[in-house]
């Protein structure tokens, strides 16, 4: 779980401050109680899909991915229909939600998954007609089970 607490603490951290490097967010994140070393930021950065923007000035600093920025409602009304056409089933098992969908659909649905900011869900993998959403902890997936079971 200290990954999911890390990963959960640079998207705070993101949110509120502009880090410029992987050294700042590396300093951020030993403020916090996380020791770390580059190249696990660098992992982090990357799973987290972090991209440099710049602002008016020109200065750069990471930023979450455009997907994670998307309009709820939009996100939310693109999940609906994904799952009313293409999903077969959701199931849990601890932290994991299992959604089985029709053969060769599981890759849509999980790219409208990752599009629509749950907060709760640290990824996905889609195969052909089965995806594994990671999600935080028990509470978060039962939370997420839930969701999916009424769309």
């Amino acid at each position: 779980m200290r990954r999911a607490e890390r990963l959960k603490t640079i998207r705070e951290i993101i949110k509120s401050s502009r880090v410029s490097s992987q050294e700042r967010l590396a300093a951020e994140l030993e403020k916090k109680g996380f020791e770390v070393t580059q190249a696990t930021v660098s992992r982090d950065i990357q799973s987290l899909n972090l991209v440099k923007v710049r602002d008016a000035e020109q200065n750069e600093f990471y930023s979450l991915s455009s997907k994670y920025h998307s309009d709820p409602q939009t996100a939310i009304q693109k999940i609906r229909a994904k799952f009313e056409e293409n999903v077969i089933s959701v199931e849990r098992a601890r932290n994991i939600v299992v959604v089985k969908t029709n053969p060769g659909e599981a890759q849509g649905v999980a790219a409208a998954i990752d599009g629509s900011n749950f907060n709760e869900i640290l990824g996905t993998v889609a195969g052909d007609d089965t995806i594994i959403c990671v999600i935080e902890d028990d509470e978060g997936a039962e939370k997420i089970l839930n969701l999916f079971r009424k769309m």
